[in-house]
């Protein structure tokens, strides 16, 4: 193998000796060796990566979310995320765990008994939904699919009583009627094509507003394509898509809970009631990003 010296090789690499001879120095140069005070240097030698080369952080909340995700941040926004989405949207459809109880599950995978009995399915869809939550922010840029809505399904009531009931069909479209407030929704054996006309519709567009967003999440709930588990799988999709298109995404809590289900009601005659509790409830999730200091468009 042919050496060649520290001003060669700065030569070739356009920096300075000096810089050249640290990283010899500091063992940056697999293969360099020293013959009493000359560095000999391998030509076919890969310049180091500079130590000082700038890290670019996270600019989206889609981007913090992956980021602490991946390196299993607690405390952060990641976290905080996990705890309210699937708390509240549980609380919603009647679970009784409390937020403490949410929390903890999350936070250690046991449960806090108190005084009180619990349910072993509400602990059971918490953990899942912890698991689809991670499902929405790996994939947020991909375009919504009947796979994705089928597989959250799965991991939601997997496990569940539900799950062992044979009709109940679980990751797959209901097999027998069901209503929602008390109105008809699609009848199973049309639940395919409505949703795949829904979907080929939204997907014309590669970018959507709220009210679009607001849009896809009533006629999904119209539909209620799963025996249960509709509104959940529906707020976890407007979650979605609210990361995928740059909007500050929001949770329906307890307080709210009464105006989005006046606002799906009557959303064919007065929208603005559903757009006014997802702008109140975005209002809240603004404060998050702002404690966590997470940028976005105001």
């Amino acid at each position: 193998m042919k050496y060649l010296t520290v001003s060669q090789m700065a030569k070739n690499w356009n920096m300075s000796e000096r810089a050249v001879r640290k990283y010899c120095a500091d063992g940056k140069i697999e293969g360099a060796f020293i013959t009493g005070k000359t560095w000999n240097i391998p030509e076919t030698a890969q310049k180091p990566e500079r130590i000082n080369k700038k890290i670019t952080e996270p600019q989206t909340l889609l981007e913090r979310l992956k980021a602490e995700k991946k390196s299993a941040v607690k405390g952060g926004i990641y976290h905080k995320v996990q705890i309210e989405l699937t708390y509240n949207s549980n609380h919603i459809e009647g679970s009784k765990l409390t937020h403490d109880q949410t929390r903890y599950i999350f936070e250690t995978n046991t449960v806090g008994v108190e005084n009180n009995a619990l349910n072993v399915d509400d602990i059971i869809e918490t953990a899942n939904h912890f698991k689809c939550i991670d499902i929405i922010i790996d994939r947020a840029n991909n375009k919504l699919s009947e796979n994705l809505l089928k597989e959250l399904h799965l991991i939601l009531k997997s496990g569940t009583s539900d799950s062992r009931k044979d009709w109940f069909n679980v990751g797959e479209y209901k097999k027998l009627p069901n209503e929602v407030g008390g109105k008809e929704t699609a009848s199973p054996e049309i639940v395919g094509k409505k949703i795949r006309e829904l979907l080929c519709e939204y997907n014309k567009k590669d970018k959507h507003s709220l009210d679009e967003i607001l849009e896809f999440h009533y006629l999904f709930e119209t539909i209620h394509p799963f025996q249960d588990g509709n509104g959940r799988i529906g707020r976890l999709i407007m979650f979605k898509e609210c990361l995928k298109n740059n909007i500050v995404p929001f949770i329906i809590d307890d307080s709210l809970k009464m105006f989005y289900y006046r606002g799906l009601s009557e959303w064919q005659t007065e929208r603005g009631y559903l757009t006014d509790t997802c702008l109140s409830a975005q209002d809240k999730f603004k404060a998050y990003l702002d404690y966590f200091k997470v940028p976005y468009q105001k």
